[in-house]
């Protein structure tokens, strides 16, 4: 039974970045909203508790029954967490005159405290909260401060609870890993060991058992979470694993081949399926990006669905679901309305009346490389950019044709490539070409020419829920607009794309 720290979700923007931050420390943790948090078991070395856009003072407030883990195992309350704490006992939270937001500085700590521990004066911390604690029960005792905020963190005598009205887990909190480091191992001695390598060796062993030498079928898409799921699989179930690997025609140019190829040198037993004319096909004269999604997403499980009929005695239907995709779907407000509709082969499990197995339902995106690097998963796939599921169909606006396809292809292989040989590539999180369904005069040698217009993108982030553009060289940007000028007839303007998400978003469909 893996050792861990569970985190009590009210619905906070930062509660994934809490997990994420305990992760780096090696420590493993897992999320629950607070109005189904599960029985403490002997697995469980403490709890934390997330901050929330929601009052202690509203008239329905979300409550938990804290005393039924307090005194019991070590908590940390953080910003709401804290307050809800200091209002249940009694104290009083009230609504902050001025919004407290962005940068403070500790004024004093309390250093013979076990949470302060290694924390001085004048650390830099970040708040996030519209109300604030003005008086603590008698039991509790303040160990830090602001200038604007008396009580920022406070422990309760005669226990191991803690409460704070700062966000260890922004990196804008600069001693935040120290403070999350002194709760998880140093008070509630959880172990640091959860690594890439403990995770393959636990995975492949639980998968193992609940397989029990059954056939299990995946659906492959060439991109990280789908190929280290079958790595995973692949050592659990070996030949019972059974690989399908869809080409919808909306690929980047050449990438089937080649990622059919990087499969079979991994030892997958994988069948590939060329289905780009149904889609092609289904997708003439559809320009709506929403019914482009669903087109693909439905044509996507048909076409799986008749490969998998194939196969005999199959009983496990493999999914690459990773932990986002999990809490967002449990989360303290219930499934998020920003979920595509092509985000995984919803209904399969029904419909072929197969048991669901998901290895990496418990991973986050960096984790998932992680333990791909420790899974020899091949470099091709392992460092590439993330890639939408729609593929090109949400990179071509309005309607969609093959030639558009190939325009695009092109287009986006001279930009991959520029991006590879400047040494830039591996400093992005994610870049592509969108094709825009605007014409423009150029001018070729003696001719004129109407054209399509193409605009380049390229953006930092670290989970694509936020996205800052990339700031390319001027040099570079020129240079890649002139090759695809010169080499891709059909498109003779370049733009690039300098949005930031928010408000704008990575893709444009």
């Amino acid at each position: 039974m893996q050792e861990k720290i569970l985190i009590m979700d009210f619905g906070s923007q930062y509660t994934q970045l809490i997990a994420r931050r305990l992760r780096e420390l090696n420590v493993y943790c897992e999320i629950y909203p607070y109005n189904s948090f599960p029985q403490i078991d002997g697995s469980v070395y403490g709890v934390i508790m997330s901050g929330s856009p929601c009052s202690v003072n509203d008239a329905v407030f979300l409550n938990f029954d804290v005393d039924s883990i307090r005194k019991k195992i070590p908590v940390l309350g953080i910003c709401y967490g804290a307050q809800l704490l200091t209002h249940l006992q009694n104290g009083k939270v009230q609504a902050s005159k001025n919004r407290e937001y962005g940068r403070a500085n500790l004024v004093s700590i309390d250093a013979s405290d076990e949470l302060m521990n290694g924390i001085v004066a004048g650390s830099q911390v970040w708040m996030s909260h519209g109300d604030t604690i003005t008086s603590l029960p008698h039991e509790f005792k303040t160990v830090a401060a602001t200038h604007s905020i008396p009580v920022a963190a406070f422990k309760i005598e005669g226990e191991k609870t803690w409460g704070i009205q700062f966000h260890p887990e922004v990196t804008h909190s600069a001693d935040g890993v120290t403070l999350l480091r002194n709760f998880a191992i140093n008070i509630c001695k959880c172990p640091a060991n959860w690594t890439p390598a403990s995770f393959v060796e636990n995975t492949v062993k639980e998968l193992k058992e609940k397989l029990n030498g059954d056939k299990v079928v995946l659906a492959l898409s060439g991109g990280v979470d789908s190929s280290v799921a079958a790595l995973l699989l692949h050592r659990a179930a070996g030949e019972n694993l059974y690989c399908v690997f869809v080409d919808h025609g909306l690929l980047r140019k050449n990438e089937f081949n080649e990622v059919m190829n990087a499969y079979r040198e991994m030892g997958l037993n994988v069948t590939g399926v060329n289905a780009s004319e149904k889609f092609f096909s289904d997708l003439t004269d559809i320009s709506d990006p929403e019914t482009k999604r669903k087109i693909i997403g439905r044509n996507f499980v048909e076409v799986f669905d008749d490969e998998a009929r194939r196969l005999n005695d199959i009983k496990w239907l493999a999914q690459g679901t990773i932990y986002p995709d999990v809490i967002e779907s449990v989360s303290v407000n219930g499934p998020s309305a920003t979920i595509k509709s092509h985000h995984n082969v919803g209904g399969l499990p029904a419909k072929m009346n197969l048991k669901l197995v998901e290895p990496l339902r418990l991973l986050f995106k960096d984790e998932v490389r992680r333990v791909g690097r420790e899974l020899g998963l091949k470099h091709l796939i392992l460092n590439r950019h993330p890639f939408p599921g729609p593929g090109l169909a949400i990179r071509i606006l309005g309607e969609i044709s093959k030639e558009k396809v190939e325009l695009l292809q092109e287009a986006d292989d001279i930009f991959t490539r520029n991006l590879q040989e400047a040494g830039l590539y591996h400093t992005i999180w994610q870049s592509g070409v969108i094709l825009l369904p605007v014409k423009s005069v150029g001018v070729m040698g003696d001719e004129r020419t109407y054209e399509y217009t193409a605009a380049l993108r390229a953006v930092h982030s670290t989970d694509g829920m936020t996205a800052d553009w990339v700031h390319l060289p001027y040099e570079f940007l020129a240079k890649v607009s002139n090759e695809i000028i010169n080499n891709v007839r059909g498109i003779n303007r370049v733009v690039y794309d300098v949005s930031s998400k928010p408000p704008a978003t990575i893709e444009w469909e």
